[in-house]
């Protein structure tokens, strides 16, 4: 009889080793221009769940390729980058305009708004450098920076933001609102699960029911977020809370009430567990990693 999996120590070695990768991958503080490197390791290491690096080196544990290492820690510390851009971007005065992250001043109050867009732009190039830059298997790598790519551009979470401040002060309905989160957060937590799968050299069919895993993991993410600053306070959040109704912006929790989005959320934990049947108990962390993603906050 094996051993049971331990959920927790898998996140702590997990999470240990994409800061390390991060500290190694991201130019240091004293690379030319000083300021601009230090506000970019500022916006990427400034703590954070790391659920999409998780997801990278969940997913590919799924596939047997000894030699994946590299490649995952690459992929772990591209995904990180795109998302920090993402929210040093999404902070900006021009954006959301918010003054706290992650419980530390966000990038433009902790140094300027220039430098801020600077730092999105250097780490979105960055997370590209880095994949290009991976030993191996040249498909793998292209087939990442694809991934990546398209998760990331205007078919996936720039298009999403668009739409999303395109919806303020409007009404969205339901499958408007679903699109729009597929697009602004679920395309960037699938893609983290699809870059995993790269990486492991996973075959088609068992793409396919990662697709399904994410595409559900994705929704959930994004419900419970807006639960979460519905009902949580900010230091709970390390985040501005009550922003998205001060805003007026479409929510699930706006939109179809707190008790449906609770309820929603705890089916997409279902069925993207459920897709991963057919792993059998290598998919263990994906699983656990679903229910942390609905259980987070409680």
């Amino acid at each position: 009889m094996g051993t049971a999996f331990q959920f927790q120590e898998w996140i702590t070695s997990h999470s240990e080793r994409a800061e390390l990768a991060l500290d190694r991958l991201l130019d240091s503080a004293q690379t030319t221009p000083h300021r601009l490197h230090e506000a970019m390791r500022y916006a990427a290491q400034g703590g954070g769940k790391r659920i999409r690096p998780l997801l990278v080196y969940a997913a590919g544990q799924l596939g047997n390729n000894a030699e994946s290492t590299e490649s995952l820690d690459a992929a772990a510390v591209a995904i990180e980058c795109i998302h920090a851009y993402s929210l040093v971007h999404d902070d900006l005065p021009c954006m959301d305009d918010d003054d706290l992250r992650r419980g530390r001043p966000t990038v433009h109050k902790a140094f300027d708004e220039a430098t801020a867009l600077l730092v999105g732009d250097g780490l979105q190039t960055r997370a590209f450098e880095i994949l290009a830059n991976v030993n191996g298997d040249t498909q793998v790598r292209l087939n990442m920076i694809s991934a990546l790519a398209a998760a990331s551009g205007s078919r996936g979470m720039a298009g999403g933001q668009a739409i999303d401040l395109e919806s303020v002060g409007k009404k969205l309905d339901l499958n408007g609102l679903k699109q729009m989160h597929a697009m602004k957060t679920g395309a960037l937590l699938s893609c983290a699960v699809e870059l995993g799968g790269i990486a492991a050299h996973l075959n088609p069919a068992q793409m396919a029911h990662l697709g399904n895993y994410s595409k559900s993991l994705g929704l959930a993410f994004q419900i419970v977020d807006d639960v979460l600053d519905a009902t949580a306070d900010s230091h709970t959040l390390g985040k501005t809370a009550g922003k998205d109704a001060a805003a007026n912006k479409p929510t699930y929790v706006t939109l179809m009430g707190l008790d449906y989005a609770q309820k929603q959320a705890k089916e997409l934990q279902e069925t993207a567990i459920a897709s991963l049947d057919s792993f059998g108990a290598s998919a263990q962390a994906l699983k656990d990693l679903a229910l942390l993603v609905v259980n987070r906050g409680k």
